[in-house]
């Protein structure tokens, strides 16, 4: 069930569509519209994880693994004829996304409150939830077919750890505040800690997914960094001697809150974006 809208999002009511209101039970290549080959293929044994994945598979998922499964089932159909994931990243849905984004869960600490920014299709908020049912996780996400898929691969994975919310970061700062937030981070280092710093606890941390520039960016963006209230800062690699290479993670610790003042220049100039934003449930 879906709890009252809290604003209109990106484009307004109705402006992009949700699409499909349920995920099919089975959907296998002929019932999900992708081609059997060529652009779009299905690899073979999917949704499984490949052969050369599946140990660090049962590493990181354990006995959640039939979840993980079918959460690869869905992006890999439903979340490409949606359009939130590209036909050509089915072949690579394990190495590049699930596994990518669950190795991160290793620097979680037990019990924490997480919030996902820009969940889009789940990662690596849902890779999480799954891993780690002991974290509380709240999906962001600011459009609305989105945040329809995300509801429904909630519901459809039994996700009891899992609130949705649609909306903009700027938008949901001061109502939502976690131990973590993530990120896989498609955006400057600097304009990414001005929309997720704020919904960090004192004390809790951003955890950016970037790429092996991770260490060029922390040095660069430092001073924006501290002006948002960010203390210690480390580049961690994440599923060392699982994959190669490991997951590159920059860690924010946030020690303070910032002054206003310096907040909202760090702010305006991270980023210039409105609308609304609607709040679905953690079950």
């Amino acid at each position: 069930m879906t709890n009252p809208r809290f604003g209109a999002g990106d484009l307004g009511p109705g402006s992009d569509s949700p699409g499909p209101s349920s995920f099919p039970r089975s959907s296998g290549p002929s019932s999900s519209g992708l081609s059997s080959s060529g652009e779009g293929a299905l690899p073979p044994g999917f949704p499984l994880p490949p052969d050369e994945l599946r140990g660090v598979a049962e590493e990181i998922f354990g006995d959640r693994l039939p979840v993980a499964v079918r959460y690869a089932e869905l992006l890999g159909t439903d979340g490409v004829i949606r359009g939130l994931i590209g036909p050509r990243e089915t072949p690579r849905l394990w190495e590049r996304h699930l596994i990518n984004c669950g190795v991160m869960a290793e620097i979680i600490p037990f019990g924490a409150s997480v919030v996902d920014i820009g969940s889009g299709a789940g990662l690596p908020g849902i890779v999480l939830a799954v891993a780690r049912p002991d974290l509380a996780i709240t999906l962001v996400e600011p459009l609305a077919r989105r945040t329809a898929f995300l509801d429904e691969a909630v519901d459809e994975l039994g996700l009891d750890n899992v609130m949705v919310i649609r909306g903009r970061a700027e938008e949901v700062a001061g109502h939502l505040e976690a131990d973590i937030v993530t990120a896989r981070a498609v955006a400057a280092l600097d304009k990414l800690a001005g929309w997720c710093l704020p919904l960090a606890k004192v004390g809790g941390r951003l955890l950016a997914l970037k790429g092996a520039s991770a260490a060029d960016e922390v040095a660069e963006h430092g001073q924006a960094l501290s002006d948002l209230g960010g203390g210690e800062v480390a580049v961690r690699l994440c599923g060392v001697g699982l994959i190669e290479p490991p997951a590159t993670v920059v860690d924010v610790v946030k020690e303070r809150q910032p002054s206003p003042v310096r907040a909202r220049s760090e702010n305006s100039r991270a980023a210039e974006r409105g609308g609304g934003r609607k709040k679905t449930r953690r079950r």
